[in-house]
C-alpha cells in the first residue's frame, strides 16, 4: 500500500494511492499515527480498502499533500552514512552510526515550501531514504529488525550548515528548523520496495541534478540501523529514521553552494515517488 495524508496543514485527512491516483479513506477513521501502527492499522486498512475499493472517492488533483504520517514521537537521523558524502565533506568514515535528531516541528508535506531560517546563509539540501517504524522497538536484534518496519518514505533532510557545524557542539540545531523535513509524497509499505539495498535516489536544484546515489552504498544498512538505534532509545510506531544522504550536497561544492529564495528543489527515490519544494525567505508573523 501507499499511504497519503492530504488537505490543509494540521487538518489533513487520510488516503491511499492506488495506481498513481489518490483516494480518500477517512471513513476508516483516525490518522496515520502511533496508535494506527500500534493497533495493526496497516492490515486493517488493507481489509477496509478491499471491502470498499469500488466506492472510494478520488482526491481532486492538485490537492495539497501533507506528510504521510502524523507528527511522530521523533525523527532520528544517521549522519555520514554514504562514504562519498563523508569524503566530500572531509569527514572521517564513522566506525559506528552517527545519530542526531530532527525536531518533529520541522516536518512538512512533500511539496510545501522550504523556509530559510531567520539570518541563515547556509541552508543546504539532502535527499534521504526514510524508514517508518511499525511497532515498539527496544533492544531489537538485527535479524528481527525488519519485523519492526512499517514502510519507507522520501525525505529531504534540509540542513543549516552554520548552525550545524560552526555554532558549537551538536548537529541538531542545524537540522530542526521549521520546514526542514519535507516527507512524502506517500509511505510505501515494505512489499512496495523489492530491494531496499538497491534504491536509486536523486535531487536537483533549479533543474540541475546534484545528487544521484543508491542505497546499495549505505555504510550501515536498514536492519542494522533499526537494531542499533533501538539499543539507545525505544522506537515507537510512526517514528521516522532517515538513513543518510549521498554525495552532492551544497556544502561539498568548491566553493559551497547554498539555497536562496526562489530556488526549486526536486527529489525522488525509486518506489517512493517525487517531491518538489520552492525555497522562501523567512518572514516574521
Amino acid at each position: 500500500m501507499k499511504l497519503i495524508r492530504y488537505g490543509e496543514p494540521s487538518r489533513e485527512k487520510i488516503g491511499v494511492q492506488i495506481e498513481e491516483k489518490n483516494y480518500d479513506v477517512s471513513a476508516f477513521g483516525g490518522d496515520f499515527n502511533e496508535q494506527f501502527f500500534q493497533e495493526n492499522g496497516l492490515a486493517r486498512l488493507e481489509e477496509f480498502i478491499k471491502a470498499n475499493k469500488e466506492t472510494l472517492v478520488e482526491v481532486p488533483e492538485g490537492t495539497r499533500l501533507g506528510s504521510p504520517i502524523a507528527r511522530p514521537s521523533k525523527i532520528v537521523c544517521i549522519g555520514l552514512n554514504y562514504r562519498d558524502h563523508a569524503e566530500e565533506t572531509n569527514a572521517k568514515i564513522p566506525a559506528e552510526p552517527i545519530i542526531f535528531m530532527k525536531s518533529t516541528t520541522s516536518m512538512v508535506g512533500p511539496n510545501d515550501a522550504i523556509v530559510i531560517p531567520k539570518g541563515s546563509t547556509k541552508t543546504d539540501w539532502e535527499v534521504e531514504f526514510g524508514i517508518v517504524i511499525g511497532k515498539k522497538a527496544s533492544y531489537v536484534e538485527e535479524t528481527a529488525a525488519m519485523d519492526y518496519v512499517a514502510g519507507y518514505v522520501l525525505h529531504n533532510d534540509v540542513s543549516e550548515r552554520e548552525y550545524q557545524l560552526e555554532r558549537g557542539g551538536t548537529w541538531d540545531k542545524g537540522k530542526g528548523c521549521d520546514t526542514f523535513a519535507p516527507i512524502g509524497p506517500f509511505l510505501a509499505t515494505q512489499d512496495e520496495i523489492s530491494d531496499i539495498n538497491n534504491v536509486r535516489l536523486w535531487l536537483s536544484v533549479n533543474g540541475k541534478v546534484v545528487q544521484d546515489g543508491n542505497t546499495k552504498n549505505l555504510i550501515f544498512k536498514v536492519p542494522f540501523i533499526v537494531s542499533y538505534i533501538s539499543q539507545f532509545m525505544t522506537l515507537l510506531p510512526g517514528d521516522v529514521i532517515s538513513t543518510g544522504t549521498p554525495a552532492g550536497v551544497g556544502l561539498g561544492f568548491n566553493p559551497p553552494v547554498y539555497l536562496k529564495p526562489g530556488d526549486i528543489v526536486e527529489l525522488g527515490a525509486e518506489g517512493l515517488g517525487t517531491s518538489k519544494q520552492v525555497v522562501k525567505a523567512y518572514e516574521a508573523h
